[in-house]
């Protein structure tokens, strides 16, 4: 099975931490976050498809074409067109089902593990406020609903933490544009909600890190992700 990492931005709202390297290369006790998110995935993933843009020899010289026994391919991202552009650029190397997750955020094992259970999931955590994200809406059955964009109410607290499973019917959609030029992943993958059932998991944990306050949470939280 393949894993599709994005790890294509720069990370601005790092400031001067990302002039000299990319965010997901930034260290959390002593290693790039990328390495820890490697670390986590299943042992059912095989190879892996970094979509790269800025700095990306950094990432490419750390892994090169093989890690810990895993196959990675590169994919570059000139244009950052967003996320749903960015796993479209990977179209031609992706077989049937596989997990797609960002470059920058700490994930658990057990959470990708209960992802590759479906064919289409998309993995949701609870937060005290959902206004600063995508929410997930969900039917009855647990399935998705729709995504709802830094929503203005905190009714709905499932928010997307931007891991999803996925087949190549993700392909036959036209992408969702969120503005500025790009294509959101999430939002795409609600337009498929109406015609496929796209299970909801819930993260027993998830870290995001989005700033230099983040990273040096992770620090702290790391043990969680182990």
């Amino acid at each position: 099975m393949q894993a599709v990492i994005l790890a294509a931005g720069r990370g601005k709202r790092m400031g001067n931490l990302t002039t000299a390297t990319t965010k997901p290369m930034l260290k959390i006790k002593g290693k790039p976050i990328l390495e820890h998110k490697i670390k986590a995935l299943p042992k059912k993933i095989k190879e892996i498809i970094f979509i790269v843009g800025y700095r990306s020899e950094d990432i490419i010289r750390h892994f090169k074409r093989y890690y810990n026994g895993r196959k990675i391919i590169y994919v570059f991202q000139t244009n950052l067109n967003g996320t749903g552009g960015a796993v479209h650029l990977a179209k031609s190397v992706l077989k049937d089902k596989f997990l797609v997750m960002m470059g920058d955020d700490l994930y658990t094992k057990k959470d990708l593990n209960n992802l590759l259970k479906h064919d289409l999931a998309i993995l949701g955590f609870e937060v005290d406020d959902p206004t600063k994200f995508g929410v997930i809406k969900t039917n009855r059955n647990g399935t998705l609903d729709e995504v709802i964009e830094k929503p203005k109410t905190k009714k709905y607290k499932l928010v997307a933490t931007g891991v999803y499973m996925l087949d190549r019917r993700f392909f036959d959609y036209s992408l969702v544009s969120i503005g500025n030029g790009e294509f959101g992943l999430p939002q795409t993958i609600a337009k498929m909600a109406k015609d496929h059932k796209i299970k909801v998991e819930k993260a027993t944990h998830w870290h995001a890190i989005g700033n230099p306050d983040d990273l040096k949470e992770a620090e702290k939280v790391l043990h969680k992700f182990v």
